[in-house]
């Protein structure tokens, strides 16, 4: 039996912070109904990959999900979305809180439907204080919480590719979630699951923002140079880049004796770690120039001699490529109508021994559980049609 196997979550929705939530959860048995405009929702169409344009994101985070077409702004399409609040666990929106209150899906509405529904409502700011109103994606967190100004170079900020701070949000509220399902089991209540992007971006920072406070250093950016140990940088070597990173005293040491600057041991300049990071400059020159002797192999396979965190950095292609990737089973390969192939959709990251999650099914084409969603609301055959002629669904 999966662990949130008879629990039912209401996806509204969109993009990633959103929709992970609900992955997550439907990762881990609970039946994730995805609800989406009559034409599709923006995020079904980012980074198209198959033949009618659907997108990598949401080959991803749809997983495990079923696909419900509905417009709740119309008054049929208000009935749908009560009968079937009436019949969930959760319901889960990142929309403004002003489009929550008119589509009827703010917390007061679904309370007033279900006493013990739990709300779940991720944000760019949180629903109070003077950005409440205002709607943001990953990179205004990035931008917003200090961690930007730290990428990158000091003449020019960098964002992260890859959008942790939707992913980290997504995160926080699923475990939000749980705890709010822990609560309900204990006590018969349910409640409103709140987390913003830039409160999970400063949270994910908070140690830089915590040194700043308390000794007004004003760090800038150091390009891949780690400004609280060293050697830590990336290097090139004869044939590509590798990332190396030293932190404490007894990796400090082994490389030390890898370089042949045994002398470094006592020199008050890298004596601990922010000593080293505050002279990182001198401790990456000289890796530099160990690392530009030799090949991308020769320096991983001398780091792993000297046990030191190392590694090659990695295109895309060498992502999946790599043989420990591909041993370990990070991803399912997993097919989707109008797909030429299967696509590698990594599976759940959390592994459970007794009650392990994982994807069951692909992501859903646009409306195909509809019909079989509103039947078990009730509806009958004719009903159905005439909701869809209006396109209410």
């Amino acid at each position: 039996m999966s662990v949130l196997e008879g629990i039912r979550v209401l996806d509204f929705g969109r993009y990633i912070a959103g929709p992970c939530c609900a992955t997550l959860l439907g990762d881990f048995g609970a039946e994730v109904i995805r609800v989406e405009k009559v034409d599709g929702s923006e995020d079904r169409f980012t980074a198209p990959i198959t033949e009618d344009g659907e997108g990598c994101l949401f080959l991803q985070l749809a997983r495990n999900k079923q696909s419900l077409t509905l417009n709740p702004m119309k008054p049929e399409g208000r009935e749908v979305l009560a009968r079937l609040v009436a019949t969930a666990d959760v319901v889960l929106a990142n929309l403004p809180f002003e489009t929550l209150e008119a589509m009827g899906l703010d917390y007061q509405s679904l309370k007033a439907i279900k006493e013990d529904i739990i709300s779940v409502t991720p944000s760019a700011f949180g629903s109070t204080g003077p950005y409440a109103a205002k709607v943001g994606f990953d990179g205004i967190g990035q931008a917003m919480s200090g961690n930007m100004h730290l990428t990158g170079h000091a003449d020019q900020p960098m964002k992260s590719w890859a959008p942790y701070v939707d992913f980290t949000t997504a995160i926080l509220m699923a475990f939000g979630t749980m705890m709010a399902l822990r609560e309900r089991d204990k006590s018969g209540r349910g409640q409103q699951v709140e987390g913003s992007l830039l409160g999970s971006a400063l949270w994910v920072g908070n140690a830089f923002l915590m040194e700043q406070a308390a000794l007004g250093i004003d760090r800038v950016a150091s390009h891949n140079r780690s400004q609280g140990g060293g050697p830590a940088d990336t290097f090139a070597t004869k044939d590509g880049w590798v990332l190396v990173h030293v932190v404490g005293r007894p990796l400090f040491e082994r490389w030390a004796r890898l370089m042949g600057e045994q002398h470094w041991l006592e020199d008050p300049r890298f004596e601990g770690d922010q000593d080293r990071g505050d002279n990182g400059a001198l401790l990456s020159q000289r890796m530099t120039a160990w690392c530009a002797e030799r090949s991308t192999a020769e320096v991983l396979a001398a780091m792993e001699e000297a046990r030191i965190p190392a590694a090659q950095v990695y295109s895309p292609q060498d992502a999946l490529d790599d043989v420990h990737v591909n041993a370990v089973g990070y991803f399912q390969e997993s097919d989707y109508p109008g797909l030429k192939g299967p696509a590698p959709v990594a599976d759940t990251p959390v592994k459970l021994s007794a009650t392990p999650g994982g994807i069951q099914r692909r992501a859903p084409t646009l409306g195909e559980h509809t019909d079989g969603v509103l039947e078990a609301l009730g509806y009958s055959a004719a009903e159905i049609g005439a909701l869809r002629e209006k396109r209410v669904v």
